[in-house]
C-alpha cells in the first residue's frame, strides 16, 4: 500500500504542517484526501499532482 500516504508522510513530502493540512481538508483545499477507517489518507499520485499544480500556478522566471 505504498501508494497511500498518511498525513505525516504528506507533511514530510510537502513541508506543509499537519495542522495546515487538517485546515485545508476542512475548507476543501489542498491535495485530495479521504478516510480509510478513522485515518485521513492521501493517494501519492494526488499529492504529486497537487504539487505540480502549485508549481504551474506559481512558477516565475526561467525561459518558456
Amino acid at each position: 500500500m505504498n501508494d497511500i500516504m498518511d498525513t505525516k508522510a504528506v507533511e514530510a513530502r510537502t513541508g506543509v504542517p499537519i495542522p495546515t493540512l487538517r485546515y485545508w481538508r476542512h475548507i476543501d483545499a489542498g491535495p485530495a484526501s479521504f478516510k480509510l477507517g478513522r485515518r485521513t489518507v492521501y493517494r501519492r499520485e494526488e499529492v504529486e499532482r497537487w504539487i505540480a499544480e502549485q508549481e504551474k500556478a506559481t512558477r516565475r522566471g526561467g525561459a518558456a
